[in-house]
């Protein structure tokens, strides 16, 4: 079963490798492919998500969700049902592009016009990719996979080393969600002494932004020759992602403020937007769990905060899930552990180049892609694996 999902994930990037001989061998692979599509959407049941949508954009027609506090309650609903409407379009333009393909292709075998074959095969290979594409989405069932993401990236020990490896993969992701029409907005940035930087925080905004950047989640280390070293040794350095969804008011997570230590400091460094004279960023501590969150993006401490408190209801959420899943582990007799020593993927750059998840066993030997931001296959295959089927 294992070998099963990573094959599935990387099916489509062999695909345009497939050559037909005929139409008639063409239209025979075509129609099977037809048909698997026509079955996956049946099986969906997509009308109850149409009703769903409809349900959602009567909510918003309503102008008092845009009023005063239910400002972020209509924003979540608003982004949800920008996901739904995403996903149901989507479908709905694959299907009428089979059918065109179909019509296009009895043509073809009725004229024994060999030379369609050649412009067939590219619908056929860039229908196949969408249906993957879309199948993919399917498995994003977790009940905030919709959601916005806040990401932060924090280095591990190994000063510079560490802290570059961890400004290397917030320009992976930043990458990443250019490449995936995603929106960033930088929370809160601290730079390193040297090189790098201590600490990032950022919010990817857009559908099911969340969904596809839970599978970051954990420990990802570096082996290379380091730029810093003059003796050009090698080195391991680790950094530590953490993702968790954006939460709306609608979404209950108490924070009791006697449980807090706020701390303001000025803006300094990538996170400003501005050369800042007063202690306008905010960090706060939440003293019974240890998280830190800080925001510095905003001129205002009183925004600041705000988003601060944002991001550690986000915290908090995320934590309360994880408790929830080791109770589930514990009651079934699983053990997992989640020590800083278990990283989820390892980037090597020397002696030789590859990228592998630990997770699911997909790898590959174009480093340099990885780092420009494709990352498409390593979350295709988590979120098609049996850690995304069991909710890990």
């Amino acid at each position: 079963m294992f070998l099963y999902f990573v094959y599935r994930a990387s099916t489509f990037l062999f695909f345009s490798y497939v050559k037909f001989h005929n139409l008639e061998e063409f239209a025979d692979a075509y129609q099977s492919f037809a048909k698997e599509v026509q079955d996956r959407f049946q099986s969906l049941n997509l009308q109850s998500t149409e009703e769903e949508l409809q349900e959602l954009q009567k909510e918003l027609e309503n102008p008092e969700l845009w009023q005063g506090d239910n400002v972020e309650k209509a924003t979540a609903i608003r982004t949800k049902a920008a996901a739904l409407e995403k996903k149901l379009s989507a479908w709905k333009s694959l299907l009428h592009q089979i059918q065109d393909t179909s019509e296009y292709l009895e043509i073809a075998l009725l004229e024994k016009e060999e030379s369609f074959l050649e412009d067939l095969t590219q619908k056929y290979e860039d229908q196949k990719k969408e249906f993957d594409k879309l199948d993919l989405e399917n498995l994003l069932i977790g009940e905030d996979d919709f959601r916005n993401a806040f990401v932060h990236i924090q280095p591990g020990a190994g000063g510079t080393e560490s802290q570059d490896w961890a400004e290397m993969l917030y320009r992976m992701y930043l990458r990443w969600a250019e490449k995936n029409g995603f929106q960033v907005e930088l929370i809160d940035y601290q730079e390193g002494e040297e090189a790098g930087i201590k600490s990032v925080t950022f919010l990817v905004k857009g559908p099911n932004a969340y969904g596809y950047l839970r599978a970051e989640n954990g420990v990802h280390r570096l082996v290379r020759i380091s730029p810093f070293d003059a003796n050009k040794k090698r080195h391991t350095s680790f950094a530590s992602v953490h993702v968790s969804p954006e939460i709306s008011d609608d979404v209950q997570v108490e924070i009791n403020e006697k449980d807090l230590r706020i701390d303001t400091y000025r803006s300094s460094g990538a996170g400003g937007q501005h050369i800042n004279k007063t202690d306008s960023a905010v960090r706060i501590t939440h003293l019974p769990t240890g998280i830190v969150v800080a925001c510095q993006n905003e001129r205002s401490q009183i925004k600041n905060r705000a988003t601060a408190m944002k991001l550690l209801k986000a915290r908090l959420y995320e934590l309360a899930r994880e408790e929830k899943a080791k109770e589930i582990e514990a009651k079934s007799g699983e053990r997992k552990d989640i020590s800083w020593g278990n990283q989820i993927r390892s980037y090597v750059f020397h002696p030789y180049n590859m990228v592998k998840d630990l997770r699911t066993g997909y790898e590959t030997s174009n480093v340099q892609a990885v780092m420009d931001g494709q990352l498409d296959e390593f979350i295709d295959a988590y979120l098609r694996s049996p850690l995304n089927q069991s909710g890990n």
